[in-house]
C-alpha cells in the first residue's frame, strides 16, 4: 500500500491512497464467505456455493463492493498511521480508482490537530477575591439553620407577612376554570413569592375561610404565559415561630454544645467555601490568560459539530428536565436567538481550545493519571450529577466515555501546573498558594467544555 498526505489547511489533511489487489485478498475471501451464508443456490448447500457462481449469479461488482466496504477503514487507518496524524472525527472518503484484478485508490479528507506551541507561561499574573468572612456572613448563614429548625401553630387572626397558610386555588382563564388549574390544598409562606405573583396582596389580611380573587400570569401548566383570574380561598392561618439564638438552640441544630462554638463553626465553613471559590476563581483566571497566549487554529467541522452537541444537549437534556423549550429559555434569559448562536459558539471555541493546549500540555509535562485519580474525578461528577457513583460509572463505561473522564483528569492537572506557575494574588495584594488545585481544575476543564456523560439525563434518583 501506497500512501500520501497533502495539507489542506493547518486542521484538515488528504490522503491519497493506493492499495494493490492482492492485499485486497483478505477481504475478498471474507464477502464471498459472507454472501455465501445469505443467499442460496439451487444444487449447492448453503455456504459451499463456488465464487465462480456467485459471479454468474450476483455479479463480481456486489462482492467487490463488499469487499472495499470491509478493507477500507483498515487501510486508512495503517494511512493516518503512517502519516503520523492525529485525526479528529469521521473522513470523508472518495473512491478514486478500482481496478478488479489490479488496484484500490481513495481519498480521505479529515479534520487533524493542529500542531500547537505552548509558550512560556510563568510570568501568568491573576487577581482572585480575598478570604473574608464578616459577622453578617456569619448571621446570614446561623439564620438559614434557624429558618430550617422553625416551628409552626395555627393562629385565629389575619394573615400576615412570615405565616404559613394552607389555600385551595383555582384558575380561569377567559371565564372557563382551566383543567389542571385548580389546587387543593396548598401549602403557602408569605412573602415567599413561591406560587404567583399577586397571592401576596391577596391573602394578606384574610383569617381562615376568607376568599379573594386577583390576576396573575400563570408559570406553567397548560395556559402557560396567559392571564388568569385566580380564587384563592384561606383554609388555615399558622404562625412561624423562630428559636431562640442560645445554647439550646446549637444543641438542637448541631453537635455542639453553646451557640458560640456553633457561630465558630460556621465562620470555618464559610472560610472553606471561600477558599474553594477562590481557588475555582483562580483556576478559571489562569485558564483564560493562558488562552490569550496560545494561537490555535479552528477546525471547522470539529467546531460545527460542538455547537450542535451543545445546543442538542441544552435543548433535550437541560431543558427538558426543567420543561423548558429553547424559546421559553430564550425569553426568560432576554436573548434573541442570533445572540444564543453567537455565544454558544464563542463557548464551542473555547473549549475546543481549552482542549488542544491542555492536551498539549499533558505531553509535554508528560503527565499521567492514575487509578485513584480517576475514581475520585468519578465521584465527584456523580456526585455533581445527582447520580450514584455506580449508576455514574455504569453510564460512563455503557457510553464509552472512560477516556472522556481521563482526558478531564490529564487536562486538570495541565492547568494544576500553569496555576502552580502562576503568580495569584488575592484583592488586598497578599500572594495566595491554593490547596487541591488538581480537584478544582478538573472542575473548570468539565465545565468549560461542557462535557456531559450520555444517561446522566436519564438518571434514577440516587
Amino acid at each position: 500500500m501506497k500512501s500520501a498526505v497533502e495539507t489542506l489547511n493547518p486542521t484538515r489533511v488528504r490522503l491519497t491512497v493506493e492499495v494493490p489487489f492482492e492485499e485486497l485478498k483478505p477481504s475478498l475471501d471474507a464477502a464471498y464467505k459472507k454472501i455465501n451464508q445469505q443467499v442460496t443456490v439451487k444444487g449447492f448447500r448453503q455456504g459451499k456455493i463456488p465464487a465462480r457462481v456467485i459471479d454468474q449469479r450476483f455479479g463480481r461488482g456486489a462482492v467487490l463492493e463488499e469487499a472495499v466496504n470491509d478493507a477500507l477503514p483498515k487501510f486508512y487507518t495503517e494511512a493516518v498511521n503512517e502519516g503520523e496524524l492525529n485525526v479528529l472525527g469521521q473522513p470523508e472518503v472518495d473512491i478514486t480508482e478500482l481496478k478488479d484484478g489490479e488496484l484500490l485508490a481513495f481519498t480521505a479528507e479529515v479534520d487533524i490537530r493542529p500542531a500547537i506551541e505552548i509558550p512560556d507561561y510563568s510570568g501568568i499574573e491573576v487577581e482572585v477575591d480575598a478570604v473574608e468572612v464578616s459577622e453578617e456572613d456569619i448571621d446570614k448563614s446561623v439564620e438559614q439553620l434557624r429558618e430550617r429548625f422553625a416551628s409552626t401553630s395555627p393562629v385565629e387572626r389575619a394573615a400576615q407577612d412570615g405565616d404559613v397558610l394552607t389555600v385551595d386555588l383555582e384558575a380561569k382563564v377567559d371565564g372557563e376554570v382551566l383543567e389542571d388549574g385548580v389546587a387543593q390544598g396548598v401549602t403557602y409562606t408569605v412573602g415567599s413569592g413561591e406560587l404567583l405573583d399577586g397571592i401576596d396582596e391577596a391573602v394578606t389580611g384574610l383569617e381562615a375561610g376568607g376568599t379573594a380573587t386577583f390576576t396573575s400570569e400563570l408559570k406553567g401548566g397548560s395556559a402557560e404565559g396567559k392571564e388568569a383570574e385566580v380564587k384563592v380561598v384561606v383554609t388555615e392561618v399558622k404562625s412561624r415561630e423562630l428559636p431562640e439564638l442560645d445554647d439550646d438552640f446549637a444543641q438542637l441544630a448541631s453537635e455542639f454544645d453553646t451557640f458560640e462554638e456553633l457561630r465558630a463553626d460556621s465562620r470555618k465553613r464559610l472560610e472553606q467555601m471561600k477558599k474553594y471559590d477562590q481557588a475555582t476563581q483562580a483556576q478559571e483566571k489562569v485558564l483564560d490568560e493562558l488562552l490569550k497566549l496560545v494561537e490555535v487554529p479552528m477546525p471547522e467541522k470539529l467546531l460545527a459539530d460542538e455547537i450542535q452537541t451543545r445546543k442538542h444537549n441544552l435543548e433535550h437534556h437541560q431543558l427538558g428536565q426543567m420543561g423548558l423549550d429553547l424559546a421559553k429559555y430564550l425569553e426568560i434569559q432576554g436573548k434573541t436567538e442570533e445572540e444564543f448562536d453567537a455565544e454558544t459558539k464563542e463557548q464551542a471555541e473555547k473549549g475546543i481550545k481549552t482542549q488542544f493546549i491542555l492536551d498539549e500540555l499533558v505531553n509535554k509535562e508528560k503527565l499521567n493519571v492514575s487509578q485513584e485519580e480517576l475514581t475520585e474525578h468519578l465521584m465527584r461528577r456523580a456526585q455533581s450529577s445527582g447520580m450514584s457513583p455506580d449508576q455514574f460509572a455504569q453510564a460512563v463505561v455503557e457510553g464509552g466515555q472512560v477516556p472522556m473522564l481521563v482526558g478531564e483528569v490529564a487536562r486538570g492537572k495541565a492547568l494544576a501546573v500553569v496555576v502552580e506557575a502562576a503568580t495569584v494574588k488575592d484583592s488586598n495584594g497578599e500572594v495566595i498558594d491554593l490547596d487541591d488545585e488538581d480537584e478544582t481544575a478538573e472542575t473548570v476543564v468539565a465545565e468549560v467544555e461542557g462535557t456531559e456523560v450520555e444517561g446522566a439525563d436519564e438518571k434514577p434518583e440516587a
